[in-house]
């Protein structure tokens, strides 16, 4: 495994592909790399659903895990060393404290973050990698 999924990767890859930049399209279509979605990005997807923030068109959150499997994603689920070393990230003005767990278990795992959000590469100095 090499990539990481950020959320709204995961659920563009699951329901609106064309979100995708043509870049992860390519990449992704490629039957040599590897993926994961983290189980953190579920629990992000779940909750902002609960809250009315996210509407899911033929899906619920509990299908997720499936339509990642289905996708061929490994699921990184959030092991203990890394929820406890989380303290360890640089603060920075990137507050979103989901966006900022994904980036701690991308540098951790040494994996590259697919994300089209500019704003995390204030992570590169701490080691993240971030593709789009």
């Amino acid at each position: 495994m090499s990539h990481l999924l950020d959320s709204h990767v995961f659920l563009w890859c699951a329901l609106q592909p064309e979100g995708l930049s043509a870049r992860v399209r390519d990449l992704l279509a490629q039957p040599e790399t590897r993926c994961a979605v983290s189980a953190v990005s579920f629990w992000e997807l779940s909750l902002k659903h609960a809250l009315g923030k996210l509407d899911l068109t033929g899906v619920t959150p509990g299908d997720f895990p499936r339509l990642a499997e289905r996708m061929r994603f490994d699921v990184l689920p959030l092991d203990g060393e890394t929820a406890a070393s989380f303290h360890e990230l640089p603060s920075a003005a990137h507050r979103d404290p989901f966006d900022r767990l994904l980036v701690w278990q991308a540098i951790r795992s040494k994996l590259t973050l697919i994300s089209g959000d500019r704003a995390l590469d204030v992570y590169r100095g701490a080691g993240l990698r971030r593709f789009w």
